[in-house]
């Protein structure tokens, strides 16, 4: 560099960014009123995200994402589990799975277990957030070793993963 002058590229300032290809449409199509309160489960919207912390009176009130999706039965994430293994040891990876969604719960408050399906086979875990049913995903197989496959779908913003030993 030459006196303090950039090299590389830069581009045009006239290029507008593309527009987000993915469509949630359990995200807020704009910024939430500070602070809004789920009416649900009590989860509180301030500085941007979702918390626990209580609302101040005189909040405004909107269903969470989390609580849309639960009441929809419309899942952002899916974990199948089964395999002999599995099978043998239903109790104590049925605990890892909800002791797992417990931890991430309590920081953010939209990533919970829909239901747990028993599917014949195994069971297949429903969750609200893709972010949680990988977690859960990487927790069993990194406590029960077995094998797992993860794919993420960035049009329907949905990750399935498939855990079996």
């Amino acid at each position: 560099m030459k006196n303090g002058a950039r090299t590389g590229f830069r581009p045009d300032r006239r290029q507008q960014p593309l527009a987000d290809p993915r469509h949630d449409a359990y995200r807020a199509n704009g910024k939430l009123p500070d602070p809004t309160r789920c009416p649900q489960c009590g989860a509180t919207f301030h500085k941007g995200r979702w918390t626990w912390k209580p609302a101040p009176a005189g909040s405004h009130e909107r269903v969470c994402p989390a609580c849309q999706r639960t009441r929809d039965v419309s899942p952002a994430g899916y974990v199948s589990l089964a395999g002999d293994y599995f099978a043998s040891h239903r109790a104590e990876i049925l605990n890892l799975v909800r002791n797992c969604e417990a931890a991430e719960k309590i920081e953010h408050p939209m990533q919970r277990i829909i239901a747990i399906d028993d599917d014949g086979a195994g069971v297949l875990v429903k969750t609200t957030d893709a972010h949680l049913a990988r977690q859960i995903a990487e927790r069993v197989h990194d406590a029960c070793k077995g094998g797992l496959a993860v794919h993420y779908s960035r049009d329907d913003n949905l990750l399935r993963a498939s855990w079996r030993r």
